[in-house]
């Protein structure tokens, strides 16, 4: 059998499709991830302006679904669409836009021959859960009791088993979802209850929406504009975050033109903004350090801006742009995970390389995508350890995961597996046997009765 989802994320748009074994539905990690398709140009919030060509941006990889999935089972096949914060912004922003932007994209899908099961916004609350579900189901920590030949004694029935907490990275958002050690009472709109394979979790996620990395970017140069002297008569900004040599140049009205920034928002002499890089990796974590508000908390502790974090605990895998940004930079060794130390200098002397050589270097990848990986690897530096704080002691813990097995790590897999029901609440009560096993016991009963 196969599914689709379509992770219609702030900067682009990802289909993907499954597939499993029509009579193992209840395995663990029988789903497997079959196929990949970036659908061509921004996301489906970059069509705000023309929204009925967000739907028609689908249709080359919903063809490409098509030649993989066989076409006697099209229409059993289910597509769903969870549009993430780039989307929930535009719904801030301009409701009516996203609506349009919606239904667009509902009629390209209604028009494919699947079985269109529903195109919404999900919430940063359900991205951050279904994160965690996705690499759980995959890495095998739900279902631990595998019912072949095993006698439950007490001891096994009840010993506890580790999930690994998720971490993830957008372009307009990021999540932060883990089982914590001791159960607290405070902030319980921050807790999610699930029951898995007969276990029972109480999951803690939080979503910051404007913290995925290119908001970041747009929240600090507006902070940076900000921050400029009042009387600021040129157009020009030194920015630390950026490589001598390179330059930039901005309209005014597009940096503080969404919800992120539009608070920061004050009059200018100019139209545009001339931004020229300065390289200086020690300056722009101080100007990162700005976003995030850790004066006040009203909570036994805090990540950052007054929300509850309780103490971390255990593993963390750290998937979308974290891997990307960490993968670029050669700090994703899973070998032996790279101590933070390491991972600081190497983003340090990154940063210092001057513009052309740096182009030169890379000379394949798209500019706006090289020169942001300066600011991307220091905000993900700032995040992890001045957001979430995560410390030398514990950073070897978090492992930079591009694909867990033949799968992605993200929001996807997870968001079907619920969807369609694949993970029962209830682990089964007795295990379907395979035609080897059955056989097998059915010799070793009569060797008994013999």
């Amino acid at each position: 059998q196969y599914g689709i989802v379509l992770d219609a994320g702030s900067s682009h748009t990802n289909l993907y499709v499954y597939e499993w074994p029509a009579e193992k539905e209840n395995d663990t990690g029988v789903v497997q991830q079959v196929e990949v398709c970036k659908v061509e140009g921004p996301g489906i919030s970059g069509y705000s302006h023309a929204t009925e060509k967000a739907g028609p941006s689908l249709a080359q990889c919903l063809r490409q679904a098509e030649e993989v999935i066989p076409s006697q089972q099209h229409q059993e096949t289910p597509v769903y669409l969870g549009a993430t914060a780039g989307m929930r912004l535009l719904s801030l922003e301009n409701k009516s836009a996203a609506d349009k932007v919606l239904s667009s994209v509902e009629k390209t899908l209604r028009s494919a021959p699947f079985n269109f099961q529903g195109a919404r916004i999900i919430s940063g609350q359900e991205e951050g859960a279904y994160g965690w579900i996705t690499i759980n189901y995959l890495l095998g920590n739900f279902k631990q009791v595998l019912y072949q030949w095993q006698i439950h004694t007490e001891s096994s029935a009840c010993s506890t088993f580790e999930t690994s907490g998720a971490l993830d990275l957008g372009g307009a958002s990021t999540q932060i979802t883990f089982v914590p050690d001791e159960l607290s009472s405070e902030s319980p709109e921050n807790l999610l209850y699930f029951r898995l394979y007969g276990k029972d979790y109480l999951v803690y996620t939080h979503s910051f929406l404007c913290y995925g990395k290119d908001q970041a970017l747009q929240q600090k140069l507006a902070g940076d504009l900000q921050a400029s002297t009042s009387t600021m008569e040129t157009s020009s900004l030194l920015d630390p975050c950026f490589h001598q040599g390179y330059q930039r140049t901005v309209n005014i009205s597009d940096l503080f033109k969404n919800p992120c920034t539009s608070a920061k928002k004050k009059q200018f002499p100019f139209s545009q903004l001339h931004i020229q890089g300065e390289g200086n990796y020690q300056k722009c974590r101080r100007n990162i350090q700005k976003l995030f508000n850790k004066t006040n908390c009203p909570y036994s502790s805090c990540s950052f801006n007054g929300i509850y974090l309780p103490p971390l605990q255990g593993d963390f895998g750290a998937f979308s742009a974290f891997y990307f940004v960490m993968n670029f930079l050669n700090l994703t060794s899973e070998q032996s995970p790279i101590a933070l130390d390491k991972v600081t200098s190497a983003i340090e002397s990154f940063c210092t390389r001057p513009w052309h050589e740096v182009k030169t270097a890379y000379y394949q990848i798209k500019e706006k995508y090289l020169s942001e990986y300066c600011f991307s690897g220091a905000y993900i530096l700032s995040l992890l350890e001045n957001g979430y704080e995560f410390t030398e002691k514990n950073w070897q813990r978090i492992h930079f995961l591009g694909k867990i097995g033949s799968s992605d790590a993200g929001w996807t897999l997870g968001y079907m597996l619920n969807l369609t029901n694949m993970i029962p609440a209830e682990e089964p009560a007795v295990p379907p046997l395979s035609h080897g096993s059955y056989v097998g016991l059915m010799v070793l009963c009569s060797l008994v009765l013999v």
